[in-house]
């Protein structure tokens, strides 16, 4: 068994979302990003499917061209390869749970 928490060791950052890996399972990685108002993931794409979870906060995730306003204990699935961008419009917390064969690195370089 492993154990983490989506609240302990939060860290807002001035300059971009803060990426924490949270666990790691024979099936998923489980990522933690967290969000200052205003700060965006510029559009990228996930080599496998994703589910978000927005934890706290709001969000606005955009797919495609459309945007979808989440709020605190939404959850969306997105599949492979579809082009999407996130944008906090308060303080948010995102768990982000990744395919196995995905890689942390590539959220990284998402914000950089």
């Amino acid at each position: 068994m492993k154990t983490s928490s989506l609240v302990k060791d939060i860290t807002y950052s001035e300059g971009k979302p803060t990426i924490q890996r949270l666990l790691e399972t024979p099936f998923s990685k489980e990522i933690r990003i967290v969000f200052k108002a205003g700060q965006i993931m510029k559009e990228h794409k996930a080599p496998a499917p994703i589910v978000v979870e927005l934890f706290e906060g709001a969000i606005d995730f955009g797919v495609e061209g459309e945007v979808y306003h989440l709020k605190k204990g939404d959850l969306l699935t997105l599949d492979a390869k579809v082009p999407h961008d996130l944008k906090a419009t308060e303080d948010s917390i995102v768990r982000l749970t990744l395919a196995k064969v995905d890689d942390i690195d590539r959220v990284f370089s998402v914000v950089k």
